[in-house]
C-alpha cells in the first residue's frame, strides 16, 4: 500500500512540474485512476485509506474536464492533502520536492497539537503549568507577519472601499462604526465546506463542496411566480442537480465550465440536490466555497456575501498592522496565537485547529482584560486602610447565647473567616453565598454585633422594599434584648423610597448625628443626601441585584467600611472569579436542621386540573399556596391566558377556587398595595397567592407548603430554585409543581434538573452552561463588560487568564512599565463599555 501512495505522489509531482497538462502518465490521469483505485482499495490498511482511495480516484477521473490550470492545481493540492492525511510516509517526499507555497497544510484531528519551540523563560511568570501543555497549531506560511502600530483602526467604517453612508448606516445596526468594530464583528457560526466529496458519495443533510462541470442550465417560473434556475452538474462519479431561486445565477454559470459548489444536500423532486449552493470558479481564490466559511449576523439590506467580501478584504488589509497588546511573555507561556493571525483565522480559518486556536486567543483576551479590571479594583480596596473591629470570642458568645438555636458547622466556620477580616487593618470585601435557608442573615447580624461593640454604624441594603422590611423586622427581633454599655437601646431604622418626606428627613438627620446604629433600606441608602456619622459595616443582600457601582456608592458613604455581600443564588466558580473577582468568598454549604425536603414534580398543562385538586386538599388542611406566572397581563393577541397573573387570578378566584381567599401580587402594584397583600398572606388571611416573580426573594411564610410555577420553562434554573425556596420553611411537608410544555431541549433539561436535585450549586452550574452568564445574572446589572467571544464555561482559559493577571499585577500593579502601555490603554477601553464599573 505504501508504494501505491508513493507512486501516486511522485506522479502528481511530475504533473505539477509539467504545468498541469495531464501528461504525467501515458493516457492521462483519468485512465490511470481506475486501475490505481482497484489496487489501492484491495491493499488498504483500513477503511479510512479505502475511502480516501475512492475520493482520489474520483478527482483524478474528472481532472481532464477542468480546463483552467488553477483549477487543476487545486485538484492536485486536494489529492495531496488527502494522501498526507492517510499515508504519513509520503510527508518526507512532499517536503523535499514541493515548493513551500504549494505544500498542503496537513489536516489535524480535532484537538491535535503540533510541536513548537520551547517557550521563553519569563521573569516573574514562574514555571510552565501542566494545564497549559497544548501548543499553537501550525500556522500556514506567509501569515507570520510583524505587527505594525497604526491609529487607523478607529477610523470611520466609510474609510473602507465600498462602504458609503447607506451601507455605514446598516453596519451601525450591527454595532459596526469603525474599522476596529468590523474586525471585532466575529462570526456567530461557520459553514464547513472544506470537505470535498464526489457526487456518488453525497448523502442527505451533508454540508459539502464538490468540484463539478455544468452540463445544462435551465430556468422556469414556479406557481408562485418565482424564477427557478436548475443546473445539471457532473463529475467522474455521477450527476446531480443544483437549484437556485436567484435568476442571476443563470448568467453566472457557463456550460462545460468546472466550478466549486458548496452547500447542504437536500431533495428536489425526490432526488438529491444542492439547494441554493454557493458557486465559485476554480481559477479564483475561494471565499464562499471549498473552505470553512464565516456566517455573520445580518440586518435587512446587508447580504452575507457582501459582508463576507468586506470582512475578507478588511482582514487582509488591516490584520498585519494590528498591534498586539498582550505581552509576548504571556503569549509564549500560554501558547497563544499572535493577534494578527488570530484575526485572520477567526474570520477566515484555514482549518478547524486554527479556528479553535483563534477562538481561544480571543476568549483569553476578554477574560484577561476582565481579570485585570476586577483584580485591580480588589487591589485598590485592599490598599486602603480600614477600621479594625476587634471582637473577642466571649463577646460573640454573648450574642450567640441569645439565639433560640445553635449555629450550624458551616455558619461557625464562615463567621470565623469574617471575624478575621473584621479584625484586620484593611477593609473586608467578602461575598457570603449560601442556598435558600442556609442562615446568612444570622451571620450578618453577628457582624453587625461586632460593629456595635465599637459604637459604629451598620447599613443593610436589600433590592426590594418587601425584603428590606423583612430584614428590618428580623434584626429588630434579634437585637431587642441588647443594650449599649451605657444602657441605651440599639436603634434601628428602615429607609425606603416610599418613606414620607418628613419621616425621611428625620431619619437622615439622625443618621448623620449618629443616633441610629443600624439602617436597613433599599437603593434609597445610596441616594444623594444620605450621610452617616461613622459607618463601619455594609451588608448587601441578594448581591446579584446590584452592580459594582452600587457597592462602591454605598462604600463611599463611610471611611472605607467593611463590606459583606450576600447571595442566595448559588454562584458557579467561574462567575465567582469574574463578576465577583474583587471579593473574597465564603460558602454556607449546610442547611439548619428542621428544613423540610421539597418534593418537586414537572407536569404538563393537561394535568392542571389534578394540580387544582391537590391545591384544594392542601388548603383544606390549613396550608397556603403560591402560584407563579411569568408575566403580569396577557401580551399579544392569542397568547395563552395562563401565562398572565392578572387573567389567571380572575379565573382562579371566580371559577376554580371560589370558596378560598386569593391574593394578587405583581410589580405594577404600589409599595403600599404590595405590603398589604404580603401582610395578609403572612397572617394567613390569603389562602392562595397569585404572583409574578416578585416573590423570588424576601418572603418567609412557614405555613406555605405548595409552590406552583406556570410556564416554568420561561424561567431559568436559578429563579426556579428561588421559587422553590419559598416553601419548606416550616414543619409541613412541602411541594414544588412545575407546569410546562417546553418547546426546546434546554427547557426540558432545566425542568428535569429541578426534579432531580435540590442542590442549588449543582443547579447553578447547570443553569450557567445552558443559558450563559448574561441571562444567569444579567451582565449589565453585575457591572461586567459585554463578552463577545468568551463564555464563563471556558474554565481552563479563565484559570489561565486569572493566573496571568495575578503574576502581571504582582510585577507591575499599575501597568506603568513601557511594555505595558498598550495593555493599559486596552484595559481602559474594555471597561469603558461598562457604565457600572467604578
Amino acid at each position: 500500500m505504501d508504494s501505491l501512495f508513493v507512486r501516486l505522489v511522485k506522479m502528481l509531482l511530475l504533473e505539477q512540474k509539467q504545468g498541469y497538462q495531464n501528461r504525467a502518465v501515458i493516457g492521462g490521469l483519468d485512465k490511470f485512476a481506475s486501475e490505481w483505485e482497484v489496487e489501492a482499495i484491495a491493499k488498504a490498511r483500513n477503511s479510512q485509506q479505502a475511502s480516501a482511495a475512492r475520493d482520489i480516484a474520483s478527482l483524478l477521473t474528472g481532472y481532464p474536464t477542468v480546463a483552467q490550470t488553477e483549477g487543476r492545481q487545486r485538484i492536485v493540492r486536494r489529492i495531496l492533502e488527502n494522501v498526507r492525511g492517510v499515508a504519513p510516509e509520503v510527508t518526507p517526499i512532499l517536503e523535499e520536492e514541493m515548493p513551500s507555497a504549494l505544500l498542503p497544510t496537513p489536516k489535524l484531528a480535532h484537538g491535535a497539537i503540533t510541536a513548537q519551540p520551547q517557550a521563553k523563560s519569563v521573569r516573574a511568570m514562574g514555571e510552565q503549568p501542566a494545564h497549559t501543555a497544548q501548543r499553537r497549531p501550525a500556522v500556514p506560511s506567509g501569515l507570520q507577519e510583524k505587527s505594525l502600530p497604526s491609529d487607523g483602526f478607529r477610523a470611520d467604517v466609510t474609510a473602507l472601499p465600498g462602504v458609503g453612508p447607506a451601507k455605514a448606516a446598516l453596519l451601525a445596526k450591527l454595532g459596526v462604526r469603525s474599522v476596529a468594530d468590523l474586525l471585532d464583528l466575529f462570526p456567530h457560526r461557520y459553514e464547513d465546506y472544506s470537505t470535498f466529496k464526489p457526487i456518488y458519495k453525497l448523502q442527505y443533510g451533508d454540508e459539502v463542496s464538490i468540484i463539478a462541470n455544468v452540463w445544462k442550465v435551465s430556468s422556469r417560473v414556479t406557481r408562485g411566480s418565482r424564477k427557478l434556475v436548475v443546473a445539471t452538474l457532473s463529475d467522474a462519479s455521477g450527476k446531480m442537480e443544483a437549484v437556485w431561486f436567484n435568476p442571476y445565477v443563470a448568467k453566472q454559470l457557463k456550460r462545460g465550465q468546472a466550478y466549486v459548489f458548496s452547500g447542504k444536500v437536500s431533495a428536489f423532486l425526490d432526488r438529491l440536490s444542492l439547494q441554493n449552493p454557493q458557486v465559485e470558479r476554480l481559477d479564483r481564490e475561494l471565499a464562499n466555497t471549498g473552505r470553512i466559511v464565516p456566517v455573520y449576523p445580518l440586518t435587512e439590506g446587508l447580504s452575507l456575501k457582501w459582508l463576507r467580501h468586506l470582512t475578507r478584504n478588511s482582514v487582509q488589509s488591516w490584520a498585519k498592522h494590528i498591534p498586539d497588546y498582550i505581552p509576548e511573555a504571556i503569549l509564549d507561556r500560554y501558547h497563544l496565537l499572535p493577534l494578527p493571525i488570530a484575526y485572520r483565522q477567526i474570520h477566515w480559518p484555514d482549518n478547524n485547529d486554527l479556528l479553535q486556536a483563534a477562538r481561544r486567543r480571543f476568549v483569553f483576551n476578554e477574560l484577561f482584560l476582565l481579570q485585570i479590571g476586577v483584580l485591580r479594583q480588589r487591589q485598590a480596596w485592599r490598599q486602603l486602610p480600614g477600621v479594625p473591629l476587634a471582637i473577642s470570642q466571649e463577646q460573640i458568645d454573648v450574642f450567640l447565647g441569645h439565639l433560640p438555636f445553635h449555629l450550624t458547622g458551616a455558619q461557625q466556620r464562615v463567621l470565623q473567616e469574617i471575624l478575621v477580616d473584621l479584625r484586620g487593618s484593611s477593609a473586608m470585601s467578602r461575598l457570603l453565598q449560601g442556598d435558600v435557608g442556609s442562615g446568612k442573615t444570622i451571620v450578618a447580624a453577628a457582624c453587625i454585633w461586632a460593629a456595635l461593640q465599637h459604637r459604629k454604624q451598620s447599613a443593610f441594603m436589600a433590592p426590594t422594599e418587601i425584603l428590606a422590611e423583612q430584614h428590618f423586622r428580623s434584626l429588630q427581633q434579634l437585637f431587642r434584648h441588647f443594650r449599649h454599655r451605657d444602657g441605651r437601646p440599639i436603634q434601628l431604622v428602615l429607609l425606603t423610597g416610599s418613606l414620607p418626606a418628613a419621616e425621611k428627613a428625620a431619619v437622615l438627620e439622625q443618621l448623620a448625628r449618629g443616633d441610629i446604629d443600624i439602617v436597613v433600606g433599599t437603593h434609597a441608602l445610596i441616594q444623594e443626601g444620605v450621610a452617616f456619622h461613622d459607618l463601619a459595616l455594609i451588608v448587601i443582600d441578594e448581591q446579584h441585584r446590584f452592580g459594582v457601582k452600587q457597592r462602591a456608592a454605598l462604600r463611599g458613604k463611610g471611611n472605607n467600611p467593611h463590606l459583606l455581600v450576600m447571595s442566595a443564588t448559588p454562584i458557579p466558580r467561574t462567575l465567582a472569579l469574574t463578576v465577583y473577582g474583587d471579593l473574597d468568598i465564603s460558602v454556607l454549604d449546610e442547611l439548619p436542621p428542621g428544613r423540610q425536603p421539597i418534593q418537586t414534580k414537572w407536569l404538563r398543562p393537561v394535568d392542571r386540573e389534578r394540580v387544582y385538586s391537590f391545591i384544594r386538599h392542601r388548603v383544606e388542611e390549613g396550608r397556603q399556596v403560591f402560584i407563579i406566572y411569568p408575566q403580569i397581563e396577557p401580551g399579544k393577541a392569542g397568547e395563552e391566558e395562563m401565562r398572565s397573573a392578572v387573567a389567571a387570578y380572575n379565573r382562579l378566584q371566580n371559577e376554580i377556587f371560589p370558596h378560598f381567599h386569593l391574593g394578587l401580587l405583581h410589580g405594577k402594584l404600589s409599595s403600599a398595595e404590595k405590603d398589604q397583600v404580603m401582610r395578609a398572606f403572612t397572617s394567613g388571611e390569603i389562602n392562595v397567592l397569585v404572583s409574578t416573580s416578585v416573590v423570588e426573594v424576601g418572603i418567609d411564610v412557614p405555613n406555605a407548603s405548595v409552590m406552583v410555577v406556570e410556564s416554568a420553562d420561561r424561567f431559568g434554573l436559578a429563579q426556579l430554585h428561588q421559587f422553590r425556596g419559598r416553601v419548606g420553611r416550616g414543619k409541613y411537608k412541602s411541594y414544588c409543581i412545575l407546569i410546562a410544555d417546553p418547546d426546546s431541549d434546554s427547557g426540558a433539561e432545566r425542568l428535569q434538573a429541578m426534579e432531580n436535585t435540590q442542590d442549588g450549586f449543582i443547579l447553578a452550574e447547570k443553569d450557567l452552561s445552558l443559558r450563559g452568564p448574561g441571562d444567569f445574572l444579567g451582565v449589565r446589572q453585575s457591572g461586567m463588560p459585554f463578552l463577545k467571544m468568551a463564555r464563563l464555561s471556558d474554565t481552563q482559559t479563565l484559570t489561565e487568564a486569572r493566573e496571568a493577571t495575578e503574576n502581571l499585577l504582582t510585577a507591575d500593579g499599575d501597568l506603568q512599565l513601557p511594555e505595558h502601555q498598550a495593555l493599559a490603554e486596552r484595559v481602559q477601553l474594555f471597561w469603558q463599555e461598562s457604565s457600572e464599573f467604578s
